[in-house]
């Protein structure tokens, strides 16, 4: 395993970290057995940094955690980190209550990385900062209950700067790929933080995973152009750690053979690695997926869940892979996964209210109740209501 060294704190932390928000699950809840074994299984492998979040797992990701890292001999060897959610603080005294929760869920006296989570604006930071976050991070970090603060962000670069500049962060949490190099903080942002010594994660970076799976048959025939054969997210991972100012990439697994596939990256993968031909390649596909893509969503399902019961993340999947791989296929699917078919009742587009809820939590500022106006009409309609009879009819008669 390759390690990159934070500089503020001297800690050395693998450049592939376990992300604890899609944990292997069974029948809608975690699969203790199984995520327990694949986080040993990483651990053994080298991988030090394990992320989670108050609302992860519906709240168990923390408890779950806890439980595993109650065994001595694996909870020294790790960095354990989690966050502050913003959307739940509505007084000062909520940021301690809230903390002490936290401390109580991963039974430990002090908190490796403690994270602001998810600044969405530059409104939701000031806001936090009248209701006391910066007393509260400096009093946290006093007690000993948390050893280093940092903060993941998903707004644009302007506030991501003041953000940086408001505090003496040891580290921060980015959405980077090589399709996102240039959203919200994107490839200016982690320099600006590299230049102030501050440490840079990166979180999103399959792009919730569509940059890998079945692809457009136009990225695979541009893959297939190079002399090295890797695989998508072998591609995908490269490219990010390439970045001399990456400390960390954080990857949501679940899937045994997607672990090894991403601890043999790491461990193969250093800082400015890639030769020119490979770096040509992997723009060449980023302008590719950029003329399919037509909304940018990542599926990380923060505008869930949703008063009317659309299924947000799905529908906007559905609608890529309209573009992507072709409408009978994204029609006959949407059906399945949002019409009753495969799914608890009707989750489709047609069911938004237009109450916009979903739009103040969204990370890529995606105008959802437009799209999903889009969405509907694209997809559902007359042919839509054949394609979703048909799929009942096959799936009951079988």
């Amino acid at each position: 395993m390759e390690y990159r060294v934070i500089k503020k704190n001297g800690d050395k932390i693998s450049t592939l970290g376990f992300g604890c928000m899609r944990l292997a699950s069974k029948l809608g809840r975690i699969n203790e057995e199984k995520a327990t074994e694949q986080i040993k299984y990483a651990i053994d492998q080298g991988v030090n940094y394990f992320d989670t979040a108050y609302p992860y797992h519906g709240g168990e990701s923390e408890n779950f955690l806890g439980k595993v890292f109650a065994d001595k001999s694996l909870r020294n060897k790790v960095k354990i980190a989690t966050k502050l959610p913003p959307w739940s603080v509505r007084t000062r005294e909520d940021m301690d209550r809230i903390l002490d929760e936290q401390l109580s869920k991963l039974q430990v006296d002090s908190i490796d990385y403690y994270l602001v989570h998810g600044i969405m604006g530059q409104d939701v930071w000031d806001r936090l900062k009248g209701l006391g976050i910066i007393d509260f991070l400096d009093k946290a970090i006093a007690s000993g209950k948390v050893k280093n603060v940092g903060f993941s962000c998903h707004s644009n670069l302007s506030t991501f700067k003041n953000v940086v500049d408001d505090y003496d962060w040891t580290m921060c949490q980015i959405q980077y790929n090589y399709l996102d190099e240039y959203i919200q903080a994107g490839r200016e942002g982690l320099m600006y933080a590299e230049e102030r010594d501050i440490a840079v994660f990166i979180m999103e970076p399959l792009r919730g995973g569509s940059l890998v799976g079945k692809l457009p048959k136009k990225v695979e025939q541009e893959w297939a152009k190079s002399s090295v054969k890797r695989s998508p997210a072998e591609w995908a991972l490269k490219w990010i750690l390439n970045h001399k100012e990456v400390t960390c990439i954080l990857s949501g697994m679940n899937v045994d053979e997607h672990i090894k596939e991403n601890i043999k990256v790491a461990s193969e993968t250093e800082a400015n690695s890639l030769n020119k031909e490979e770096i040509d390649l992997i723009e060449s596909v980023r302008d590719l997926y950029k003329s399919l893509t037509k909304i940018p969503c990542t599926a990380c399902a923060y505008c869930l869940p949703c008063p009317a019961g659309v299924n947000i993340p799905l529908c906007f999947e559905k609608y890529n892979d309209k573009y992507m791989f072709g409408t009978l296929g994204a029609r006959v699917m949407y059906q399945v996964q949002l019409n009753g078919v495969m799914s608890d009742g009707n989750n489709m587009a047609s069911k938004c209210v237009d109450c916009g809820l979903c739009e103040s939590h969204c990370p890529q500022h995606i105008e959802i109740r437009k799209e999903l106006k889009q969405v509907s009409k694209e997809l559902e309609g007359i042919p839509g209501k054949i394609l979703g009879a048909v799929a009942k009819r096959v799936m009951k008669s079988s």
